[in-house]
């Protein structure tokens, strides 16, 4: 993979500089606004939808409730199982951070010493959208969307190559997907338990929700009452 990195030619690296000289075209606040969204902001956008669609599991208050939170407690699960698989990637593949083979780029972020292959935030960011995805397709959709910009800014910030952020979006996708059952077989009976102790209970439902009536319910098989077939929330 350092390989690839070395050639001039390689769509990879043409890419990389069509996107990182969009920083040097752009205002220096313009920069600056885009190295804290891709080191800081996109991930802390990531983590307050999940928050947001916890608390609206929790008000709305549905008889499944305690699956919907279980596939929310998964996310950030899945984001670090993710970076840890990415720990031996990085190893094996030992590529050098663009900026160390390529002159001429706008490096919008000093201190990166280790390896570029795989992008950890891309990773992380594309692991809790996928599995916010499961849980909720309409908040899983700005997830989604938020890791793509993360990808971007990672591109853009000259810390990483076009394939990088793939490779990161990869991996936290099948992390995300392919460990759900697993995962939804070990939380939801946890939740459940969370669910019908005195206090714990107010996790995963408000106080006086008791959700018979199935309304608002974030898991597939829900409907409402004299209505068609509720959206179908839970992706996988």
């Amino acid at each position: 993979m350092a390989g690839l990195a070395e050639s001039g030619s390689n769509p990879d690296v043409e890419l990389l500089y069509d996107i990182n000289g969009l920083a040097k075209d752009a205002p220096h606040w313009f920069d600056r606004v885009m190295e804290y969204v891709g080191e800081y902001g996109v991930l802390l956008g990531l983590v307050l939808a999940v928050l947001w669609c916890w608390w609206t599991v929790r008000r709305r208050g549905a008889p499944d409730a305690a699956s919907s939170v279980a596939a929310l407690v998964w996310a950030p699960l899945a984001a670090g199982i993710a970076v840890l698989v990415n720990v031996p990637i990085r190893g094996f593949v030992e590529r050098p951070r663009p900026f160390n083979d390529h002159q001429g780029l706008e490096v919008l972020i000093g201190g990166k010493t280790d390896y570029s292959f795989v992008s950890d935030h891309a990773t992380i960011a594309m692991a809790l959208g996928v599995a916010l995805f499961v849980a909720n397709r309409r908040f899983g959709l700005i997830g989604i969307g938020l890791a793509l910009l993360e990808g971007f800014c990672r591109v853009y910030m000259g810390v990483h190559y076009p394939t990088d952020v793939v490779g990161g979006f990869a991996l936290g996708t099948a992390v995300a997907l392919l460990l759900s059952p697993l995962a939804m077989a070990l939380l939801t009976p946890l939740m459940s338990a969370i669910e019908r102790s005195p206090r714990g209970g107010r996790l995963i439902r408000a106080r006086g929700r008791s959700g018979d009536d199935g309304s608002g319910a974030l898991l597939r098989g829900a409907r409402k009452d004299g209505s068609g077939d509720e959206e179908r929330d839970l992706a996988a």
